[in-house]
């Protein structure tokens, strides 16, 4: 069972922002996937039940067909490019990498825009012309060359700092230990950190919160996270939840 107070730092959160009149931005990045399954249909049927906009980060080289079909009619998912293969070319002392390094730019730039024609074929009416760069890595140098391939956007984590030839949408919470346990971390330091970061939103930062999860490797305690803030926060009126598309056209609008 789930300590009340643990739950009540956000309720009071919430209700400052309400009682201002103000109203705070979500939204929902879920990583890695590549074919239906269970943990999948998780997600989607508590995305939906909550009206929760979702954006499913997918990995070009190990998806087809059976995905794209089974969230054809799925109207509250978008689909972003996940790197290519999600493989580590990093070296044994560096932090795990696929779009940067020694590799060559060119081979980086040629996946990508493979991955990318891929996902835009298989979702007509869902891609999403962003790139989620796997472990959130990317070499600084291959942002430029994004939108010739037809990027709009980037998402990786943390605040954004600086400027972008692309719309930075960014994720801010993640749901997992990866670095202890590899489940999910525990609800009062996840609760701890939504509020901080609502907090720095109310003190004047207007960049939405992104909440990152990766269904298939969720336990009981990443999913009983999210079921604590769906409950909270879908139908609050402190709350949006707003696509990935809608914050990407938002941002190409004010440019």
């Amino acid at each position: 069972m789930i300590d009340s107070s643990i739950r009540e730092r956000l309720y009071r959160e919430l209700e400052r922002w309400r009682n201002a009149g103000r109203v705070a931005q979500l939204w929902l990045r879920d990583d890695d996937a590549i074919e239906p399954t269970a943990l999948l249909e998780r997600l989607l049927a508590e995305t939906k039940n909550y009206g929760i906009p979702v954006t499913l980060a997918v990995i070009p080289a190990f998806t087809g067909a059976p995905l794209a079909q089974r969230l054809a009619d799925e109207a509250h998912v978008s689909v972003a490019v996940h790197g290519w293969a999600h493989h580590n070319h990093a070296g044994p002392d560096d932090k795990k990498q696929e779009l940067g390094g020694s590799r060559l730019e060119e081979t980086i730039l040629g996946e990508l825009y493979e991955g990318f024609l891929k996902l835009k074929d298989l979702y007509p009416t869902r891609f999403l012309a962003m790139l989620v760069p796997p472990w959130n890595r990317i070499d600084k140098g291959l942002i430029p060359k994004l939108p010739a391939l037809g990027f709009e956007s980037l998402s990786t984590y943390g605040r954004v700092k600086g400027e972008s030839p692309l719309a930075i949408v960014n994720s801010h919470v993640d749901l997992m230990d990866w670095h202890g346990t590899r489940g999910g971390r525990p609800m009062a330091d996840l609760m701890g950190e939504l509020v901080a970061e609502l907090q720095d939103r109310f003190e004047g930062s207007s960049e939405p919160i992104g909440v990152l999860g990766h269904h298939l490797v969720h336990d009981a305690a990443a999913w009983d996270f999210l079921a604590e803030l769906f409950e909270a926060t879908a139908g609050h009126p402190a709350v949006e939840w707003v696509s990935a598309g809608t914050l990407v056209q938002d941002h190409i609008s004010m440019t």
